[in-house]
């Protein structure tokens, strides 16, 4: 459920800002709804996050098996000494590569000596390198004397000794673009510096990795200094109001409370001679959320925190029928009872590991377990394992499996007491009937929750029409997506046409949605408002159609990853029957059973979870607009 929440104003004396934050803070009670500040403090503050936060990057991963405890002063006293190794080496890196890049210009010359080359042409000797194209080379005149050092396809290289200054002074000068440049170290001192510079960056990274012991210190020391900015922040963001002109002033904020804690905030109120005003939120307030549920469905809150969806204060809490739906959306899309065996086993170490050491088992690792639970059941009620053929198991397992939904019958054809001679339904079509009726119980509970929502006004009407549609819609994808001739529209039962039926529940559903779903104390009014938005209307009977269809995407994926397991398993077959390819099959079978795994994973994340958090939600009007409940605590 989502908690009753209050929004609460809180006045305090201005030169009392602080203190008053302070208490705020031990009592833990409130969300202060300020977001900026502003004053050096806070500067200083951030720079020594990014410092601390620069020091547990440039460390890495690097811990030793025991941490030591340091103090926040230390920890920002690390930090510098880590930056200033990580500039060090950063400088280091940076000029190795340029002294390589050097070295690989000059690779073609070999040893280069800059200082002899200087030392010859002070004494008179023209001696000077150079690179062109092989046919300008041939080109050069008589009276350039040159000693060719190498040649390339396209290229030259060629050291100019001397040439006729009366006739060449004006050609060597037009030849300065092909000029090689000198280095300003030797090849020789550039190996022996970039030798340096390896082993100053070996020492300086062993330097930093010795600080890996304090990488839990300083994450704890960024949490302080977290809290710290958010202390700082709420300080100085608070509106201020002079009072007099002798400085006496008020500061004051907005946030909100559980309402149940709110005779604890009021009972501090009075015992600090606070100013506290306590209402009831609107929907134009930006309520945030707290949800509250049992341990079972409380299960389900890894999943949405990992996705990041929360619902809006004044939307629904599906957290329940979200659990419920997921789980079996999970067991059909990963669909094989031998995958479920594996994710048990991969939840089952950690949970015995807690339990061993009596600590509290983290609750991902029970919905991890739960999904392979899901999917064992799912494995069994098809007689599904390892993408094996139904031939090859046993039989006690393949008693336990619902014969119209059986790989054990795949090829037979079940035939309904309506239906004549050799009309009836596949193993598939029955499939993608029960994923039809999922969408039309998931779907419907999303009416029945608005309905029950609006029982004190006739917009309950709305969502009864849309269960009446949904229920004739139902029919109709039974009969154009799964059989016609079983699910026909001349179909009669006990006297009843239930072809017809479904055609008057969808009209009756529409009229009643189109007058009442916009209701807002007026008939006329929301039939107008119907008739404004006629388009989006009419599209809603279309909608309704598609987001029952769309559920047949959890058969669809369900079996491409049966289909990929049963093919990797006839790929590894031929070769488990031989000694010297048994090792390549048990490869071929692990890595094709993982990459179907992963690839089931993707599925549930776009498929599985997209009917919760898309078709599902949509039908309750949920936008997952919520924020989470963040008290300011210590």
């Amino acid at each position: 459920m989502i908690l009753p929440m209050k929004k609460i104003s809180l006045i305090t004396m201005g030169d009392k800002k602080s203190q008053t934050l302070k208490k705020l803070r031990k009592l833990g009670l409130v969300q202060i709804e300020i977001s900026e500040g502003s004053g050096p403090r806070l500067n200083e503050l951030g720079e020594q996050i990014t410092l601390l936060e620069n020091a547990v990057y440039t460390v890495g991963k690097i811990k030793q098996t025991e941490q030591k405890e340091i103090e926040l002063s230390e920890a920002l006293e690390i930090a510098s000494q880590i930056a200033s190794l990580d500039d060090e080496a950063k400088a280091c890196r940076t000029e190795m590569v340029s002294l390589e890049t050097e070295l690989e210009r000059l690779s073609s010359w070999g040893e280069i000596d800059p200082e002899g080359i200087k030392a010859l042409v002070s004494k008179g000797v023209e001696l000077s390198l150079y690179e062109m194209p092989k046919g300008e080379y041939k080109s050069l005149p008589d009276y350039v004397k040159t000693v060719k050092v190498a040649s390339e396809r396209s290229s030259v290289k060629f050291i100019l000794i001397g040439y006729d200054r009366d006739k060449g002074e004006d050609f060597i000068a037009s030849l300065s673009g092909y000029r090689v440049e000198l280095p300003e170290l030797s090849t020789s001192e550039m190996k022996k510096r970039i030798s340096e510079l390896q082993g100053r960056i070996a020492a300086t990274d062993e330097k930093i990795s010795s600080y890996g012991c304090y990488i839990e210190g300083i994450q704890g020391a960024v949490r302080t200094l977290e809290k710290e900015i958010e202390f700082e922040t709420y300080a100085t963001g608070m509106e201020n109001e002079e009072l007099s002109s002798e400085g006496v002033s008020v500061a004051y904020f907005k946030g909100y409370a559980e309402a149940s804690e709110v005779d604890a905030l009021k009972q501090a109120a009075r015992e600090n001679s606070w100013g506290l005003i306590v209402e009831d939120p609107t929907e134009e307030d930006n309520v945030p959320t707290k949800l509250k549920n049992n341990k079972f469905v409380s299960l389900i809150y890894p999943l949405t925190d990992f996705l990041g969806t929360v619902p809006g204060y004044f939307e629904y809490d599906i957290s329940g029928w979200f659990l419920a739906f997921i789980l079996i959306f999970f067991g059909i899309i990963f669909g094989d009872g031998g995958y479920g065996l594996f994710i048990c086993a991969v939840a089952a170490v950690p949970i015995l590991k807690a339990v061993i050491s009596k600590k509290q088992v983290n609750a991902a690792f029970l919905l991890v377990g739960l999904f392979g639970l899901s999917t064992i059941l799912w494995g069994t009620l098809t007689c599904t394992w390892f993408g094996l053929s139904p031939e090859v198991l046993p039989e006690w397992l393949k008693s336990l499996s619902v014969p119209v939904i059986s790989n054990v019958y795949g090829d037979k054809l079940w035939q309904l007491p309506w239906t004549p001679e050799g009309v009836g339904l596949t193993t598939a079509q029955n499939l993608q009937i029960f994923c039809f009726t999922l969408a039309l119980i998931q779907l419907n509970v999303a009416h029945v929750m608005g309905a029950v929502r609006n029982r004190r006004s006739l917009k309950m009407l709305g969502d009864i029409g849309s269960v009446l549609q949904l229920l004739g819609i139902y029919y109709l994808v039974l009969s154009l997506v799964v059989n016609a001739e079983v699910f026909s529209f001349g179909l009669v039962l006990g006297g009843v046409p239930v072809g017809t039926v479904a055609i008057i529940l969808i009209a009756v559903g529409f009229v009643t949605s189109f007058v009442f779903s916009n209701y807002e104390g007026s008939i006329v009014k929301a039939i107008l408002s119907s008739l404004t938005n006629i388009v989006s209307v009419l599209l809603g009977v279309v909608n309704l159609f598609s987001d029952i269809v769309s559920y047949i995407r959890l058969w669809a994926v369900g079996l491409a990853g049966a289909a990929i397991s049963a093919t990797v398993n006839e790929l590894a077959g031929p070769l488990l029957g031989n000694f010297m390819f048994m090792i390549l099959a048990i490869i071929l079978l692990v890595f094709g059973h993982g990459l179907n795994m992963v690839l089931n994973i993707l599925s549930v994340i776009v498929h599985g979870i997209r009917l919760n958090t898309l078709e599902f939600s949509s039908h309750l009007d949920m936008s997952w607009s919520g924020r989470k409940f963040k008290p300011f605590e210590e």
